[in-house]
């Protein structure tokens, strides 16, 4: 019996732990089979049949732009379209001669899209047509059975609703072309979407990066011919930021209309804070022309038109300030300590300068000058006499300090930096000395000088606030405000600006001023101004012995432009203007009305009263009013 019991197998504790690993092995492959097998079939039935998973980007909505009241000023509309992709058309040719049974699809075009299908992965979507309506949408979908390849999307699309009156400071949208891959040197993956559209011009240029928002994707299905099965899982993108700017829709848009028929810029900014309220340049374009598609037509007539409509002259164009520069020169030389208020100059018409005369534009002179006469009689040789005494880098210090030759710093391109000369720049760019005749020009905005109207504007903010304020375009990044602080004291004594002030009142409100018919009349809201006329032709002696040419007597290019800067009201100043007008003749006549219009409708609101204007204008002004020109309405912020 004990020798039975020997021989029976026993189990051990180390065959029980080696027997349940096994068991435990064995139930966790049989779970494993069963779930993939059951619960995962219909997936791994569908990558059998040779579906695959592609991941899309989805383009995120861009970031609107409104103005300082909350109009919007870009936005996105809704943008029907069409695609097609290559791979599951079998024959593009055929497909897309059958679906331009249904919408229209010139031949051009067609051959167009089989070029960019070829040229990309069979599998990208390629634009067909875009900006359809509904119906022509509805006849593609409804048909898209018998269209293989053939896709058709809702998409978003830019739109300007101001149409012409933003377009140099908003800009425009444009598709994604090879040269600006170029210029990136690691390309956000949306650029690589067809038909991508990122800024081109203006803020939506400059401000691409916030506007554009960041992509999401989406899990689809789909077969071997490159047909979609289904959407498995989508998330969406992050849109961009909306950008408010500082812009008064309602002056901007009246601004515009006021320089209508003129090659122009006008300028208005708040002259404690630096908000540009209106950036006006004349004559404008349609930016939705480029967003749609713009017709070589309307192309070869914007770029051929002597106006430069595409051309933003507000910030971009540079011009010899003329005699709205000689605050500067007036503010350097009591800053030197070279005048005093109440020293005179003797004007006789003209002053010897080395081999050569420097005349006045008033041929008999005007006699003896102060500095308040100076101002608002515009004497030259007041200027030419105090320009040698302070000496070219003082002016050019000066002129920095009041923000002319100096590049503001503003969300949108070509924003050009003026030029104001010194000693050293004539020796680098010229190669030469500088002379006391390069003073002399210089000394009345001439010569070698050039400002911007943001330029002149800036200057005339500068001297009413004695500050120096900044311009700024962004009022606020998706709700969050900007920075909108005052400038730091500018550093000029106070009596110096007071005296330059004086002058520029007596300009705008002596009856011997050169802009007084361009005055406001109620004295709470007065104006502060300087005419300026700079020359584009050389007037040789010979003109002036037997009559120099006047503007109307010769072609419009070589007509002297017209400039007028102000500042208002004067007792406390809220607002700064600048306006050129290209060609334009005389400061006092083309220029100076235009920024008394602009002045008045920013100073008093949508209606000013008729008694804002000298009463010698109160029958223009009741016509312009009963023709609708003066109208406050903005059409397209109704719509």
């Amino acid at each position: 019996m004990a020798r039975k019991e020997k021989n029976s197998p026993s189990i051990t504790r180390r065959g029980l732990v080696l027997m349940g690993a096994q068991l435990a092995l064995v139930g966790t492959l049989g779970w494993r089979m069963r779930h993939l097998q059951v619960e995962e079939a219909e997936r791994y039935r569908l990558l059998a049949e040779e579906n695959r998973i592609n991941i899309r980007l989805l383009p995120p909505a861009r970031g609107l732009i409104y103005d300082r009241d909350g109009q919007p000023v870009a936005i996105n509309q809704q943008n029907y379209r069409i695609v097609m992709v290559r791979e599951g058309a079998g024959d593009p040719g055929e497909v897309l001669r059958r679906l331009s049974l249904l919408i229209e699809i010139s031949p051009d075009r067609r051959e167009r899209v089989l070029r960019d299908m070829y040229a990309r992965p069979a599998f990208v979507p390629v634009t067909v047509a875009e900006h359809l309506d509904w119906h022509s949408f509805a006849r593609v979908a409804s048909n898209a059975p018998a269209l293989p390849g053939v896709l058709t999307e809702v998409g978003l699309s830019r739109h300007y609703p101001a149409d012409e009156v933003f377009a140099h400071i908003v800009g425009y949208v444009g598709p994604v072309s090879d040269y600006d891959l170029s210029q990136i040197e690691n390309p956000d993956p949306l650029l690589q979407i067809p038909d991508f559209q990122i800024g081109k011009n203006g803020v939506e240029k400059r401000a691409e990066a916030d506007l554009r928002g960041s992509a999401g994707n989406s899990r689809i299905e789909v077969n071997a011919s490159g047909r979609v099965i289904r959407e498995l899982d989508r998330v969406e993108g992050s849109s961009g930021q909306d950008l408010q700017l500082t812009i008064d829709s309602g002056l901007q848009d009246f601004t515009l209309r006021r320089m209508e028929g003129q090659s122009s810029a006008t300028v208005v900014m708040d002259v404690q804070t630096g908000e540009i309220v209106t950036m006006a340049s004349a004559p404008s374009f349609d930016p939705n022309s480029f967003v749609f598609g713009i017709s070589t037509g309307e192309w070869n007539a914007l770029n051929t038109d002597e106006y430069r409509p595409l051309y933003n002259k507000a910030v971009s164009g540079v011009y010899p300030p003329g005699s709205t520069f000689k605050m500067v020169v007036a503010l350097a030389a009591l800053e030197e300590g070279h005048i005093n208020p109440s020293e005179t100059v003797f004007c006789g018409g003209s002053i010897e300068v080395g081999n050569r005369r420097a005349h006045c534009w008033r041929r008999g002179g005007h006699g003896w000058m102060d500095l308040r006469d100076s101002l608002k009689n515009s004497c030259d040789v007041y200027y030419y006499d105090i320009a040698q005494r302070v000496g070219i880098d003082k002016i050019s210090e000066m002129a920095n300090r009041l923000g002319i030759g100096i590049r503001h710093d503003l969300p949108l391109p070509a924003v050009s930096a003026g030029n104001m000369p010194d000693r050293d720049w004539k020796l680098r760019v010229h190669g030469e000395s500088w002379l006391i005749g390069d003073t002399v020009n210089s000394g009345i905005g001439q010569g070698f000088m050039l400002a911007s109207p943001l330029e002149l504007c800036v200057m005339a903010a500068r001297i009413a606030s004695g500050t120096s304020v900044t311009p700024k375009l962004i009022r606020s990044v998706d709700g969050v405000p900007a920075d909108l602080s005052a400038g730091a004291p500018l550093g000029v004594q106070t009596a110096s600006l007071d005296a330059v002030r004086a002058g520029m009142f007596a300009v705008s409100n002596d009856r011997r001023g050169t802009g007084y018919r361009a005055r406001i009349a109620d004295p709470q809201m007065a104006m502060a101004g300087k005419t300026g006329t700079s020359q584009v032709r050389r007037i040789t002696e010979a003109e002036r012995r037997t009559g120099v040419f006047r503007n109307e007597d010769l072609p419009w290019n070589r007509r002297d432009h017209a400039l007028f800067v102000a500042f208002a009201p004067f007792d406390a100043p809220r607002y700064a203007i600048a306006t050129i007008v290209e060609h334009g003749g005389g400061g006092s006549t083309a220029a100076a009305p235009i920024a008394q219009d602009v002045m008045i409708r920013a100073l008093y609101g949508p209606e000013p009263p008729i008694e804002a204007w000298p009463s010698a204008m109160h029958q223009t002004i009741r016509e312009r009013r009963r023709l609708g020109q003066d109208s406050a309405s903005v059409q397209w912020s109704r719509a």
